[in-house]
C-alpha cells in the first residue's frame, strides 16, 4: 500500500473534495480518483458513494478512518525516529477561535517554529463546536477552545486556562440604555457577535433570559475586530473576552457596560483523542500552551 494514497483520503476529508484536495496537494483530479480506486481495489470496499452532486464517505470508510489515522500517524513517527525537534518534519494540524489566534496565540506560535522551523503548522481559525466537531472526526490534531463539552469518552480535555468577559459599547451610546442589571426590559439595541455559540456568549444569552431583558436583533459579524468595529460605530453592543478590548478600553472607544457576570471566568481546554500519537511536534505545542497561555489569560 502507498502511503500517498492515504494522504490524499485524508486530504478528501479535509477540504471536502476531489477537486479542492487536487488542488491542495498538485495533483490533478485524476490523478486523486485514480489513488482512491487504488485504495478501493486494496481494501475490497466502496470509499465514497455520490449524494446529490456531493463525494461523501461511505459507513464502511467511516469504520476504517481510524486505522487510517493510525497507520499515517506511525509513518510520520518513523520517518521522524531519533530526530529532536528541530529536525522534525512532520505535520501538526490545530484549531482555536479567532480571539484567541489573533490575541494570546502569536508569540506562541513564533516560539514553535523557532524550535520545530522544519514542522509544517496548520491553524484553522473555528468556532468553538467545529473545532470540536473536527478534534472527533480527525480533521485537526489539537483543539484549543472554551470548555463546550460533549465529547465521547476516548478524548482527552485538558484544563488550560480561563478568562472573562465584559459586556461593551460606544461612549456614544445613550446612557440611559446602559442599566443591565434590572429585569425587565426592552432594549432597542443590536447584540453584535463573531461566535454565537461560544460558551461565553451562551452565559450572556442565559443572563439575558433569566432577567427578561429583551434586545432587538442578534448580528453576527465574521470575526471579532469586524465586531468591535459594529461597536465601535455605535451598531450595537458585544460580549466579548477581556483581554480583547483592553487597548480600545484604554483609548475610550470602547466603554463597559456592568453587569453580574463580571469576573466569571470561563473556561479554556486543550483536547484531542487519548490514542492519537503525541509528536513531538504536539508535545512542543502542547507544553507551550501550558506555559504561555495559563498566565497570560488567567491574569
Amino acid at each position: 500500500m502507498d502511503t500517498k494514497y492515504l494522504i490524499t483520503l485524508k486530504t478528501i476529508l479535509e477540504t471536502g473534495s476531489f477537486q479542492k484536495a487536487a488542488k491542495k496537494l498538485n495533483y490533478t483530479q485524476s490523478t486523486v480518483t485514480f489513488h482512491i480506486q487504488q485504495l478501493e481495489l486494496e481494501f475490497s470496499i466502496k470509499l465514497f458513494e455520490k449524494i446529490g452532486r456531493k463525494m461523501c464517505l461511505t459507513e464502511a470508510g467511516r469504520e476504517i478512518l481510524p486505522h487510517i489515522d493510525l497507520i499515517l500517524q506511525e509513518t510520520e513517527w518513523i520517518q521522524n525516529y531519533g530526530n529532536d525537534i528541530s529536525k522534525f518534519s512532520g505535520t501538526l494540524k490545530v484549531g482555536m477561535p479567532d480571539f484567541l489566534l489573533c490575541y494570546a496565540m502569536t508569540p506562541l506560535i513564533s516560539d514553535f517554529q523557532k524550535s520545530a522551523p522544519n514542522a509544517q503548522l496548520i491553524i484553522s481559525s473555528l468556532d468553538c463546536h467545529s473545532i470540536r466537531d473536527s478534534v472527533i472526526h480527525g480533521g485537526i490534531d489539537l483543539g484549543i477552545h472554551c470548555d463546550i463539552g460533549g465529547y465521547p469518552r476516548a478524548f482527552i480535555e485538558e484544563p488550560l486556562s480561563f478568562y472573562n468577559s465584559i459586556l461593551v459599547t460606544s461612549p456614544s451610546i445613550d446612557r440611559q440604555t446602559l442599566d443591565f442589571i434590572t429585569p425587565h426590559q426592552r432594549k432597542n439595541l443590536n447584540l453584535i457577535s463573531s461566535d454565537p455559540h461560544s460558551l461565553h456568549q451562551k452565559r450572556l444569552n442565559q443572563y439575558l433570559d433569566e432577567r427578561d431583558i429583551l434586545l432587538n436583533k442578534n448580528i453576527k459579524m465574521l470575526n471579532i475586530e469586524a465586531t468591535k468595529i459594529s461597536v465601535m460605530n455605535n451598531l450595537g453592543i458585544a460580549y466579548l473576552p477581556d483581554f480583547t478590548v483592553e487597548k480600545e478600553l484604554s483609548e475610550g472607544s470602547l466603554i463597559q457596560i456592568e453587569t453580574e457576570l463580571d469576573n466569571i471566568p470561563v473556561p479554556v481546554v486543550c483536547t484531542y483523542h487519548k490514542n492519537k500519537w503525541i509528536s513531538p511536534a504536539m508535545e512542543l505545542f502542547k507544553n507551550l500552551l501550558h506555559e504561555n497561555l495559563r498566565p497570560w489569560l488567567s491574569a
